[in-house]
């Protein structure tokens, strides 16, 4: 959902220090460009796929790099500011932000996990957005519990190309940002 709300944003348009006084009501608060998303708070199949998607990714991580789940916001810019479900940064990224409060430089890897209100967003905006800023690479999990499925595209030449699919029981070895293989079943398998 798109929304503007009083005393926010000047002509329309947010940027983070607006987004910094947003409240802490279980909603999660993005900006586009400018623009507030704001998303409910997502339910349990999108969490249990986002949770043992971090631990795969984490146990295969290799030392300079980190796992990160939402709520934690990389800041792109002034007017962008996104909470992938999952992201990994390089270790002295996530600490160059006093208290490591955020993310300013460019995630090695975000992850989106689709949901019913988000969907369309993830595929088109988000996409675009991390193509944009340079994220290396781009997952998207559909946490359908009759077939899940995980789509991976890598930057290449500044536009993002499939690498990878995968669904239901089917398993896709990443190579970037390193090496681990996931089967999207398994990511769901702890509600079954």
């Amino acid at each position: 959902m798109v929304t503007g709300l009083d005393g926010f944003g000047a002509a329309g348009e947010f940027t983070v220090d607006e987004l910094e006084r947003m409240p802490d009501d279980g909603r999660r608060y993005e900006l586009l460009d400018g623009i507030l998303v704001v998303s409910p708070a997502p339910g349990v199949w999108h969490q249990e796929v986002a949770l043992e998607l971090a631990i795969r990714l984490r146990a295969a991580c290799p030392p300079e790099l980190h796992v990160v789940i939402a709520p934690f916001e990389w800041r792109g810019s002034r007017r962008t500011a996104l909470q992938p479900d999952v992201l990994v940064a390089r270790r002295g990224d996530l600490l160059a932000v006093e208290g490591g409060k955020y993310l300013a430089a460019v995630p090695v890897l975000a992850v989106e996990v689709l949901s019913p209100s988000t969907r369309r967003i993830d595929r088109l905006s988000k996409l675009s957005a991390y193509e944009e800023a340079g994220v290396g690479s781009y997952w998207l999990v559909d946490p359908d519990p009759a077939m899940p499925s995980l789509n991976a595209l890598d930057l290449v030449e500044g536009h993002y190309v499939e690498v990878g699919c995968a669904s239901g029981e089917q398993t896709w070895q990443a190579q970037r940002p390193f090496p681990v293989t996931i089967a999207p079943a398994a990511l769901v398998a702890g509600l079954r």
